[in-house]
Parts: structure tokens; C-alpha cells; sequence
């Protein structure tokens, strides 16, 4: 039991990016499918409405174990070289909840007919809120913890670019460039703790390499970096079969291994499902594991009459 009250310690400490101990930013295993989250370069890249909906339950049967939701949307306007998107995230753990809101806008350029670069720009709010004084601690009285975080508001911007073919996709981004402070109280022991956003920095890369007319083979990289913490790598291999079905697995440098499936149900609706299983951690023994979920939709525009290449990606 004490074993676990440490972790969960731990967990409550890395959930605001303390400068103690950095902390990496809400993982995805579909974020392939959810890479507005990360690269505001993205926005209006499929030639439509694009509404997608991803709900993550991290390490269930772990008490306060992060829980994060997101729901994007973005869309080309009838300028062929402007897109812009909104993005909302959701990211609870232990007694900390931190919400962010975020305006997206993408310059695309046509570098050929059949490849395309994308800057792009995103600002918005993060609210971050922690219970901090419904913690049971072995001295009641710290003084890092007597006082709660109620709705503390502040601004970011990012950046992000974004390369991509009908086959092939790769972009940077910086999807949080401040780091804005939430807290600095002093504890008994003389050490100020400070809660803090932690700048990330993102790669994501992808192709489609075709095997047969009903087999290609997907993979597809997502490498997140940030100061205090170790590199981490997510390396996904996946099949899609006869255009519609989506067979693969991960594999998440130094902290899970996984598999996930998704299907389209028509050429504008795709579902999936992932399972992931931490390794190396101590929390692997007291959770089953992770799930996800993610739904998308592409709304055809008017003023789009076709659409020019498959949606890949």
C-alpha cells in the first residue's frame, strides 16, 4: 500500500509539469488519427469537415490514473491555401484537471501537384485546476499542499509544419512555445515547488507502401521531446486490408507495448480501438492496461466537388 500511495505521489507531482520532475505531454495511440492535437499544420489537410473524437483511459484500476479526451475539427476554406481547426483537450489525473482550448490556422502551399507543405499557427487557453488538499499525505500540514488551484487560466501559441504526399506525411511542431507557471508555494522543508508548463517538441512521420490491390502497409512514428525527461518514441506497424480494415501494433520506447485495430465504415466514417500494456514501470502491476477509442467523420464540402487523392493519412 505504500508502494502505491509513492506512485500516486509521484503521478500528482508529474501531472503539472513540475520543473522537479518534467513530464511528458497526454499520450496517444491513435495519433495518427489525431495529429491536429499536436501540429496546427494539419488543419485542412483532408479536403473536408473533419470531426474526430478520441477518449484515452490510461492504466484502468489505477486510482487516479490519467483519463484525456479530445475532440478536433478542421477544414479547408474556399482559399485553397488556407485551413483552420479547433481543438479542445482534456487531461485529468489524480486531483489535477487541465483543459485547453485551441484556434488552429495552417498556410498550405503547393510545392507540386501532388505534394504540399502546410505552416501553421494555433493559439489558445489552458485552465488547470488541482484539489491538492484532498490528498492523503504522511504530514498534513506541507504547506505545498494546503492550498488548491482553482480555474488558473493562461495563454499559448504553437507552431507547426506539416510536409505530406498521397503516400507519405512528416511534420515538426511546438504546439505549446510558453511555459507559464501555475503555482510556487514554499514547503517545510525550505524548497519552493513551482508548477509549470514543459515546452514539448513533436516529429511525426508516416507512409503507405503498397503490397497488393487489398494490402498496404502503414507505419508510422510520433517522437515527442522535452527537457528533464527521456526521448519517447512511439513506433506503430499496421496493415490495412481491402481499404477498409486496420491491423497493427505499437510499441512505446521505454514504457508500453500494444495493439490496435480500425475500420471504415463508409469513405467518411473511421473507428478504432486500442489496447496498450505499460512495461518497466511500477504501475504496470496494479493496472490492466490501457484503452482507447477514437471516432472520425469527414463532412464532404460543397465547394469541394471530389476529392483529388485517397485520404491516407
Amino acid at each position: 500500500m505504500k508502494t502505491l500511495k509513492n506512485i500516486t505521489f509521484t503521478l500528482v507531482l508529474a501531472s503539472g509539469s513540475l520543473t522537479m520532475n518534467a513530464q511528458q505531454a497526454p499520450m496517444f495511440t491513435h495519433y495518427m488519427n489525431n495529429t491536429l492535437a499536436v501540429n496546427p499544420g494539419y488543419a485542412g489537410s483532408r479536403d473536408a469537415l473533419t470531426v474526430t473524437a478520441l477518449d484515452r483511459m490510461q492504466w484502468v484500476d489505477f486510482k487516479g490514473a490519467p483519463m484525456t479526451q479530445t475532440l478536433t475539427m478542421h477544414a479547408p476554406l474556399p482559399n485553397e491555401h488556407i485551413g483552420v481547426g479547433l481543438s479542445v483537450l482534456n487531461d485529468k489525473i489524480g486531483p489535477t484537471n487541465n483543459t485547453s482550448v485551441t484556434a488552429d490556422f495552417a498556410y498550405i502551399m503547393h510545392l507540386t501537384p501532388k505534394s504540399k507543405l502546410a505552416l501553421g499557427l494555433s493559439a489558445g487557453l489552458n485552465i488547470w485546476q488541482a484539489g491538492l488538499n484532498t490528498l492523503q499525505l504522511d504530514q498534513q500540514t506541507d504547506a505545498v499542499f494546503q492550498n488548491n488551484i482553482s480555474n488558473h487560466t493562461t495563454p499559448n501559441f504553437g507552431f507547426g509544419a506539416y510536409y505530406s504526399r498521397e503516400r507519405f506525411y512528416a511534420g515538426i511542431s511546438v504546439p505549446d512555445l510558453l511555459q507559464n507557471n501555475y503555482s510556487s508555494v514554499k514547503a517545510e522543508s525550505g524548497n519552493t515547488l513551482v508548477a509549470q508548463e514543459q515546452r514539448h517538441y513533436f516529429l511525426i512521420a508516416g507512409t503507405m507502401l503498397k503490397i497488393t490491390d487489398n494490402l498496404a502497409f502503414k507505419p508510422t512514428t510520433l517522437i515527442k521531446v522535452t527537457a528533464g525527461a527521456p526521448v519517447e518514441a512511439d513506433l506503430t506497424a499496421s496493415f490495412v486490408i481491402m481499404r477498409k480494415l486496420l491491423l497493427g501494433a505499437m510499441y512505446r520506447t521505454g514504457d508500453a507495448v500494444g495493439a490496435l485495430v480500425g475500420y471504415d465504415v463508409t469513405d467518411q466514417f473511421h473507428i478504432g480501438y486500442s489496447y496498450d500494456w505499460s512495461f518497466g514501470l511500477q504501475t504496470a502491476k496494479y493496472n490492466q492496461g490501457s484503452h482507447e477509442i477514437v471516432i472520425r467523420y469527414d463532412f464532404l464540402l460543397i465547394s469541394k466537388k471530389q476529392i483529388h487523392s485517397p485520404r491516407n493519412f
